[in-house]
């Protein structure tokens, strides 16, 4: 409420006049951060106002709004390309080579010129020409059948790659149809039974998991040997649906492997079964002790697990029933001491195995707000560009705010320039002074701008992670090559929708994986499914050899 004033302001001694001036600056105060309260309210209005409309249009099925443009800020913090002659800015003088060499000659035609008398002969012009013969070939097999001494039948086998009728050429087509083509079954159908092949649609979907344990069991040796090989791997999840059921599908890879696992929950406890290969083993250890102690474990529980006799727990069956002896599910205390329990108890089986080593995890941080705190194990990196987001992502309501938002983003491009540069030529030297300049734009007075202070609080606390590329130069400062690998299942998901089958499930993700794996280690897809599937003359080693024998 404003102050209440005489009617004229000269009967006011010296002092009263002074209380009063402070009251009205107090109220003036309180009505200014009033007004840009209501100001930043409906600016978020507008947003959602905005998001109101858009639904509407989906329904109406008219063309969505243009999505809120990215930053930028990787691309304005390139350095500049040296090897390739050009300078920031600038298009590249370096010209793409011939692709030809790439091509392998099946057959040369020499075509006859049909030249006048007395022409002279002055040697051939080549042009190479790629064609695709694409018809069905149909062959009977004629299997011997013999009667033995003892009355058993022998029958002739078939070659291994003939799977219920369809050969392993027709068995590759459908496999990377599907899974690099990204077409539906129903295409697939359409253009087989268009070109002459006769098939059902029930006969498709079972080549695309026919030999899947074949395919499953290449995808984690590729798991095990990316994590064991690499020096860091990135990570991002997304929504999935299986069985009509929400869940997350997480990709987890670096710059020589890739892999993809879908399941109910995005938890860590999700996340360091992945890690794990998939299987239910925990293991009671020194670092699983450890973990349990800086996640707040109760120390009666804890010393109730030190104590145990067994160390080593094959299933979930036998963990949880020891938790229950123990009396663990039955406290109902926060954090919930199962869960931390059974994280520890995963956090020890990875360490015993050595699966981890030195690796750093780099993910975009995000977890569960409030009930789990996601993927962060670990040696763990956190996304600048995720970081640089949250600041992009604020809605200022006056000049003062938007100008607060616009030197706060100006000083993290400029660091993130620092950072880049620093993986170049890094030294302790360089890193001392990124740190104490971290600081300095983190740690800063009031901005103007209360949203931008609480980030920028919050952005301060994550140093460690944030900072972890002065420690480990050779890590990268984003997990945007996570988002574009998963960006191939979100195509896949918005074509076909969810799974239905655990083998379909299964097939999805140990394919998309190994898709990607193939281009990572720069081999042909379609050489890696021939190979599998037992196309003569096509000899690829396991997947998981080339990965632990890439160059870093």
């Amino acid at each position: 409420m404003a102050p209440d004033l005489p009617d004229s302001l000269e009967r006011l001694s010296h002092s009263d006049l002074i209380g009063a001036v402070r009251d009205l600056v107090g109220e003036f105060t309180r009505l200014r951060a009033e007004h840009e309260k209501v100001l930043e309210t409906l600016a978020k209005l507008r947003i959602e106002h905005q998001a109101v409309k858009d639904e509407l249009a989906r329904y109406k099925k008219l063309p969505p709004r243009p999505p809120q443009k990215p930053s930028g800020m990787e691309k304005a913090t390139d350095l500049p390309d040296v090897a390739a002659g050009g300078t920031k800015g600038e298009r590249s003088t370096r010209r793409r080579g011939s692709n030809l060499e790439k091509l392998k000659i099946d057959r040369t035609v020499v075509v006859k010129a049909d030249a006048p008398a007395g022409s002279r002969f002055k040697g051939f012009e080549d042009i190479v020409v790629q064609d695709v013969a694409f018809h069905p070939l149909v062959t009977r097999y004629r299997r011997e059948r013999w009667l033995t001494p003892d009355g058993q039948t022998v029958i002739a086998p078939l070659d291994p790659g003939v799977v219920g009728g369809y050969g392993p050429h027709l068995h590759r087509l459908i496999l990377m149809l599907h899974f690099q083509g990204q077409m539906t079954c129903e295409r697939i159908l359409a253009l087989l039974n268009g070109a002459g092949v006769v098939i059902s649609k029930r006969q498709v979907v079972r080549l695309l998991v026919a030999k899947l344990e074949t395919f499953r069991a290449e995808d984690e040796e590729v798991l095990t040997a990316g994590l064991s090989s690499s020096r860091f791997v990135t990570v991002d999840d997304t929504g999935a649906r299986h069985q009509g059921k929400p869940g997350f599908t997480t990709h987890i890879g670096s710059d020589r492997f890739a892999v993809f696992r879908t399941g109910p929950s995005k938890s860590r406890l999700a996340f360091l079964r992945n890690l794990l290969g998939g299987a239910a083993r925990y293991v009671i250890n020194k670092a699983a002790l450890v973990y349990m102690r800086d996640n707040n474990l109760p120390q009666a529980a804890l010393d109730k697990l030190a104590s145990c006799a067994t160390r080593i727990f094959p299933s979930d069956q036998d963990w949880m029933q020891r938790l229950s002896e123990l009396g663990l599910t039955e406290l109902t205390i926060t954090p919930d001491p199962v869960r931390v329990a059974s994280e520890g108890a995963l956090w020890g089986a990875l360490q015993e195995e050595g699966r981890l080593g030195e690796l750093v995890i780099v993910s975009d941080g995000a977890g569960l707000p409030g009930l789990d705190p996601g993927i962060r194990v670990g040696v763990h990196a956190q996304c600048w560009i995720h970081a640089e987001r949250l600041v992009h992502k604020l809605i200022p309501a006056n000049q003062i705010q938007h100008k607060a938002v616009e030197v706060a983003r100006r000083m993290i491009w400029w660091f993130y320039g620092k950072l880049k540069e620093y993986k170049l030529a890094p030294s302790p030297e360089r890193a001392e002074i990124l740190r104490a300049q971290f600081k300095r734009i983190f740690d800063r007075a009031k901005t103007g701008y209360a949203a931008l202070d609480s980030l920028l609080r919050r952005l301060l606390r994550l140093e460690d992670r944030l900072m972890r590329v002065l420690e480990r130069p050779e890590i990268p400062l984003h997990t945007n090559a996570s988002e574009n690998a998963i960006r191939g299942f979100v195509i896949i998901r918005k074509i076909s929708g969810g799974t239905v089958s655990e083998k379909g499930r299964q097939a999805r993700d140990a394919m998309l994986g190994l898709d990607k794996t193939c281009k990572k280690l720069k081999i042909r897809f379609f050489d890696y499914l021939g190979a599998r599937l037992g196309i003569p003359g096509l000899q690829i080693p396991r997947l998981a050899t080339l990965v632990r024998e890439a160059p870093s």
